[in-house]
């Protein structure tokens, strides 16, 4: 949990009307006045009754964090963060209420070179889970440029919040929230630009630094953009990276550079994402710390495995063998062969009750267990062990521990 003040207003609209208010203790209705209540006011209303709630992100909290530690922490700080987030959204495939984030920052420097360390990271991180993905590039001193370029500096919130849904609702539905949100259609109109601008990247770059040759904040995210477009070129990433004036992502603490990651065999929305953020420590009372984030979505990396069926097949058991059990006799060999197996670190488990050969099997089997050692009535008499490979379905036998250790550690 967070005091719910740390997590108002981070977020835009649409975040603090997902984030999770916890009430308080006791008696919460006792001090609110009965005619604040008849106002149905829900906002006014939790803000009395409620002081804390569950984090929306990592990202906040983190930079709580480094004001709270700021004289034990040395700058630039860096860090990863792997926990649950809560949002209060309506579940569907690839949106959960509760789901973890996998978050890595650093802080304390306004070197673009984080920029780049944060996508190469990214590019390992996929390439060797075997996902394709395209990493998409903005900034949002361009997004201020251009609310300046149309003359509504003071709408680059609704602008962004409406833009971040693009890909969701359609061009003509932006276009319409913005004009629910107080811009007129000239202004409106005047963003047409942004929706159709094409081509390669430096094309892009090109026609953007005419249209924004008025504005020195959305030149300043121009040239941001290029010196994170020539490290990309330094650095050998692999996958695809575009630059997408459309990439909004509505989170109002974003000032630099936005990430978003997207798989390209499934469509589930972003699995990654993140940015740049100049003022947020300074919401704790610590100014001038510049920091840079991104954030892996491990629920929506999961599904997107799963869709393209790259989990192993052994992923569902950690056990390595089962030895059979069939009577008192045979399980007390078990017991001491199992002792000796994990001594040498091969995850074993002795099946718990006496059943047949074939129920064993088919629960080994259920489980992914890739071994069986079968202590039968013929081992117990002639001293030997047999081992049986569920994948292949052969068969060997092995009259001292210390051999059969020796195949089980090959594998």
């Amino acid at each position: 949990m967070e005091n719910l003040s740390t997590l108002m207003g981070k977020y835009g609209e649409e975040g603090d009307k997902l984030l999770f208010k916890v009430l308080n203790s006791g008696d919460f209705l006792k001090e609110v006045d009965e005619n604040l209540l008849l106002t149905r006011d829900a906002n006014k209303i939790a803000s009395k009754i409620s002081e804390k709630g569950l984090r929306y992100d990592l990202t906040v909290p983190f930079a709580r964090y480094v004001v709270q530690y700021r004289n034990e922490i040395t700058f630039p700080f860096r860090r990863y963060q792997i926990q649950p987030v809560w949002r209060a959204d309506r579940p569907q495939k690839g949106r959960y209420r509760e789901f973890y984030q996998c978050d890595a920052d650093m802080i304390g420097s306004d070197s673009l070179l984080n920029e780049a360390e944060l996508l190469l990271m990214a590019d390992e991180v996929f390439h060797r889970l075997g996902i394709r993905i395209v990493i998409k590039l903005n900034n949002r001193k361009i997004l201020a440029g251009l609310a300046q370029m149309i003359g509504h500096p003071d709408k680059l919130i609704d602008i962004t919040t409406a833009i971040d849904k693009l890909d969701k609702i359609g061009l003509e539905a932006v276009k319409m929230e913005l004009a629910e949100r107080g811009l007129s259609s000239d202004a409106i109109t005047a963003l047409d630009p942004v929706f159709t601008l094409t081509g390669a990247t430096h094309e892009k770059i090109s026609g953007l630094k005419e249209l924004l040759n008025n504005s020195e904040i959305g030149l300043k995210g121009i040239t941001e953009l290029e010196a994170v477009f020539d490290y990309i070129k330094l650095s050998g990433i692999t996958s695809e990276v575009e630059f997408d004036l459309t990439l909004a992502r509505g989170l109002n603490y974003y000032t630099g550079a936005i990430i978003e990651i997207k798989a390209v065999d499934v469509a589930i929305g972003s699995i990654s994402g993140g940015g740049r953020y100049d003022n947020l420590t300074g919401i704790f009372g610590l100014d001038g710390v510049s920091g840079v984030g991104i954030s892996f979505g491990a629920d929506r990396i999961y599904d997107v495995l799963e869709q393209t069926n790259q989990f192993p097949e052994q992923l569902g058991s950690q056990t390595k063998v089962m030895i059979s059990n069939f009577g008192v006799e045979e399980e007390k060999k078990a017991l001491s062969l199992i002792i000796k197996l994990r001594k040498e670190g091969i995850a074993s488990e002795v099946y718990p009750d006496q059943s047949k050969l074939k129920k064993q099997l088919n629960f080994a089997n259920t489980r992914n267990i890739p071994y069986v050692i079968i202590i039968g009535e013929d081992e117990i008499k002639n001293g030997y062990f047999t081992l049986k490979s569920m994948k292949e379905g052969t068969q060997e036998q092995f009259f001292d521990v210390s051999s059969l250790i020796e195949r089980l550690s090959k594998d």
